[in-house]
């Protein structure tokens, strides 16, 4: 018996198979297009297009801090003369027998009074009648005419006073034995603003949150009149008397805010010319807005520098004068923000030292190398995933601008030339790469069911 078979083109089979294969290809790729999503993969999702940290100039990273060493704090301080000067606003206690105070002949002389330093003051115990040096630098005395004392030491001003008596006929050389002291020396009033005297609930962690910022912290300045005598009137005693060096929330830094007319007048001169041009580089859109430069009326003094580099100051620089302000400025702009993968918040950067990529992301709370997130559905992070690799640092740059950076984690373990140093301002972003959400979505996928499958089959 025959058996009739249906006749085929040779090709038929495989034509016949082509779709199919060709429908399994567009499957898995349409899978593997779902996985990337479906592990909601960073990089494709909210792409940051970085530079990488090694081809940046210097120029965009802030000097470092590590090497600085505090200035000698005795170049703050006045060196005072071996013997005390005159000047006005002294009191002095002054006894002429015979005349201060005046005495009738044949009679006892009235002995002086004696005058004790108040507890903080350094003056021993004085004797005499007060009588005060006046403005114009001179001490007015009975019966003579007023004596230029200014720039004289007591001994000086004893000898003057004994001649002029002799010198009008008041007194006879064996008689004019006059006593002169010191009863008070003359002060000057001066202001101290300082911001460093703030304490925050969180500020020991070094960790700021914006609720401590923003909420229940206080931001107030104090500030403090203090009078400071002279040949102490300078810089080091006006710290010294309010709390001394600037706290680590202050700038490492004093300012020196001068009172005379002068230095007022050239301060509103350079704000007025600061705003002119601004004024006209606004009328430009291609133009770059200048920024505040330094105002030269004001005195900055550094009190950490390059090893090797003294400040050049003069007597007259740290010397304060009437009604002088002196500043200590707050740190409060000099802190960094985290994002992605990092907790977000606020933290002030360190004062005194350096602080690369690795030791901010220590601060915000982040383990170094360990899994930054759940990367996804499946609990990677709950099962030691790949960590995530890639930083990025948003940092500001002139005329309103912005660059980024891309630090690659793994090369900033391994080489320190490779962890930016972090500066007030930046932005720290933090998240996986494709590839390593990937691996992260196989890994829990694998532990979530592949193990379940595994005990099932058995």
């Amino acid at each position: 018996m025959k058996i009739l078979r249906p006749t085929t083109h040779p090709g038929a089979s495989r034509s016949t198979g082509s779709p199919l294969h060709g429908g399994r290809a567009s499957w898995q790729a349409a899978v593997g297009v779902l996985l990337l999503f479906a592990t909601g993969c960073t990089s494709i999702t909210n792409p940051i297009n970085g530079i990488p940290a090694k081809r940046l100039p210097p120029e965009l990273f802030p000097p470092p801090k590590n090497n600085l060493e505090p200035i000698d704090i005795s170049l703050l301080s006045l060196e005072p003369p071996r013997n005390y000067q005159l000047d006005a606003g002294d009191v002095l206690g002054i006894y002429v027998e015979g005349v201060l105070p005046f005495n009738q002949p044949d009679t006892t002389p009235e002995p002086p009074p004696v005058h004790f330093p108040d507890a903080d003051s350094t003056l021993p115990p004085s004797m005499g009648f007060p009588i005060a040096v006046a403005e114009d630098g001179t001490l007015a005395l009975p019966l003579i005419a007023p004596l230029e004392v200014r720039g004289l030491t007591l001994e000086q001003v004893r000898e003057q006073i004994r001649r002029a008596y002799i010198d009008n006929r008041i007194l006879r050389e064996e008689q004019a034995r006059p006593v002169v002291t010191l009863i008070k020396e003359r002060t000057y009033n001066v202001i101290v603003v300082r911001q460093d005297n703030i304490l925050r609930n969180n500020q020991r962690s070094g960790l700021r949150s914006g609720s401590a910022i923003r909420g229940d912290s206080d931001e107030s300045a104090t500030g403090k009149l203090i009078k400071l005598p002279a040949y102490q009137n300078d810089i080091l005693h006006a710290l010294v008397a309010t709390g001394g060096l600037p706290g680590i929330n202050a700038k490492n830094e004093v300012k020196v805010l001068r009172a005379s007319k002068a230095d007022k007048r050239k301060r509103a001169q350079f704000v007025q010319q600061f705003y002119a041009h601004q004024a006209v580089a606004a009328c430009d859109p291609c133009a770059c807005p200048p920024e505040l430069p330094e105002d030269p009326s004001v005195l900055r003094i550094p009190l950490r520098l390059p090893p090797g580099v003294v400040p050049s100051l003069s007597d007259d620089q740290i010397r304060l004068q009437e009604g002088d302000i002196v500043y200590i400025e707050s740190r409060e702009t000099e802190v960094f923000y985290t994002g992605g993968l990092l907790p977000g918040g606020e933290y002030l950067l360190p004062r005194d030292y350096d602080l690369d990529v690795l030791g901010a992301m220590a601060i915000a709370g982040s383990a170094i190398g360990a899994p930054g997130g759940t990367g996804g559905f499946g609990g990677v992070g709950s099962v030691g995933g790949v960590p995530p690799g890639a930083l990025y640092i948003l940092r500001q740059t002139d005329c309103n601008g912005q660059i980024i950076i891309e630090v690659d984690l793994n090369d900033a373990i391994n080489d320190p030339r490779s962890r930016p140093l972090v500066q007030a301002g930046d932005v720290l972003i933090l998240q996986y790469r494709c590839e390593e959400e990937l691996l992260n979505f196989g890994l829990g996928t694998f532990f979530t069911y592949g193990i379940q499958e595994l005990f099932r089959g058995n």
